[in-house]
């Protein structure tokens, strides 16, 4: 199980894009081009539109064998990033000789042409015996070894010193055997090589940092998929909290006309409470909905509750037309009003108001839920709670009241942060609650 877990972490672990690995590649060897270039323009070499083109041939075959080294760093992406250092070490020594080879053979012949002409301004000729042997005819040795053609190793400018100071003596040329021409190229392919491995390791180091941001990209993504995630689901939580206890409710009222013998006004709340049930399980539980589909389905709720109080339950709703598009969490306001039918209209004998109004205010929406009932006297339900209006403490304003708006707060917060505010108290002739939270009226994307 646990390497199945592995496979897949390895599977859906990130990878920088192949256009932005070919474009760091060309980019890096582009940037060495001018560089050398450059540098040959100091310098002062002969054949220079001929050196370019030849140096733009090495830069093809450095992207080639870059890419192969890529090929081989990738497969190591989600290991430790020691052990990824560790293989481009390795990976650069062969891919770099590979390229001191393709150097030494591209630039070979203009090379050559460069080295005979310095050879006849110097008056120096060179030739082979049968043996294979270089034979190199010096009139005469310059004072500085450094006058002796540049691309020759200094080991070899010694050698050719000590041979021509003999072979001036002795009126014979200096011989380079195989073994010296052999030391010759090496000493050659290792300078060019170690320069090589350098660039690759340099460019290696670019693409490590390059998957490095890549993964902490990913991870930033996965925080905030987990944290889109867990606030879902503590959304979705609060939502169904809201859901069976509403439902408890009215199956207790229609329990109780349907043992009166009110049929006719049960089968109509029957019909009501199955409107309000599809129209709030069929909305999403985690998003938002206009405020004039969350005042209709709460206008739904209590004609279900007027069966019940048809002589008690007094509705007044007061929505601007340019507020309805705004959008609110769904059944935002349900346990606000469950609470005012079971706190305020059922506990008296006398009419009731529930007053539901919305308002703009300094760029925020303003929700408020209120009613005329009972207030809280000096004992009962209601003298439980805190009449400044502060929540989240159990008993809060109404003797179970606390759970509905905390119920109400945890879902405006989840979903705002604390860029909202809950406010509830008596108001002396009966109970407000009010709301403050950003007024939107676009859908939100997540």
């Amino acid at each position: 199980m646990q390497d199945t877990d592995h496979d897949r972490l390895e599977e859906d672990a990130p990878r920088v894009k192949l256009v932005n690995v070919l474009l760091s590649m060309v980019a890096f060897w582009a940037c060495y081009y001018v560089l050398a270039t450059a540098r040959s323009y100091l310098i002062g070499f002969e054949f220079q539109q001929e050196l370019m083109a030849l140096r733009l041939v090495v830069i093809i075959a450095s992207l080639a064998v870059t890419v192969l080294l890529w090929l081989l760093l990738r497969g190591f992406d989600n290991r430790n990033l020691w052990v990824r250092f560790g293989v481009a070490f390795v990976a650069a020594l062969p891919a770099s000789l590979l390229l001191a080879v393709i150097n030494t053979e591209v630039f070979r012949e203009i090379e050559e042409r460069a080295i005979y002409r310095l050879n006849q301004e110097q008056g120096v000729t060179v030739r082979r015996d049968q043996t294979g042997n270089i034979l190199v005819d010096v009139p005469q040795l310059p004072d500085d070894l450094d006058d002796l053609d540049p691309g020759l190793p200094r080991e070899v400018k010694k050698a050719m010193e000590r041979a021509g100071r003999k072979g001036s003596a002795e009126g014979e040329p200096i011989v380079i055997d195989r073994d010296m021409q052999r030391n010759m190229m090496w000493v050659q392919l290792t300078d060019i090589a170690l320069g090589r491995y350098f660039l690759l390791l340099a460019w290696a180091a670019l693409y490590f940092a390059m998957t490095q941001a890549e993964h902490a990209r990913a991870a930033e993504r996965r925080e905030g998929e987990y944290k889109r995630a867990a606030k879902a689901a503590e959304l979705k939580s609060l939502r169904y909290q809201v859901n069976p206890h509403f439902l408890f409710n009215t199956l207790n009222s229609l329990s109780a006309l349907v043992m009166v013998g009110r049929n006719e006004q049960a089968e109509a709340m029957i019909q009501t409470i199955s409107t309000f049930y599809r129209r709030s399980l069929t909305g999403d539980p985690v998003g938002d909905v206009p405020l004039a589909e969350e005042i209709e389905l709460q206008r739904t709720y209590l004609q279900i509750e007027s069966v019940r109080f048809p002589d008690r339950l007094r509705i007044v709703i007061e929505v601007p037309k340019e507020l309805e598009s705004a959008r609110v969490p769904g059944m935002i306001l349900q346990p606000l009003i469950e609470n005012s039918v079971k706190y305020a209209v059922a506990p008296v004998s006398r009419p009731v108001t529930i007053f539901i109004a919305a308002v703009e205010e300094y760029g925020r929406l303003v929700l408020t839920v209120a009613d005329n009932g009972p207030g809280a006297p000096a004992k009962g339900p209601r003298a439980a709670g805190d009449a400044s209006g502060s929540m989240g403490s159990p008993g809060d304003g109404r003797n179970g009241f606390g759970i509905g708006l905390a119920n109400v707060r945890s879902r405006l917060e989840t979903r705002f942060g604390k860029d909202v505010s809950v406010v509830s108290g008596d108001t002396g002739n009966g109970w407000r609650t009010v709301i403050r939270m950003p007024l939107e009226r676009n859908t939100r994307g997540d």
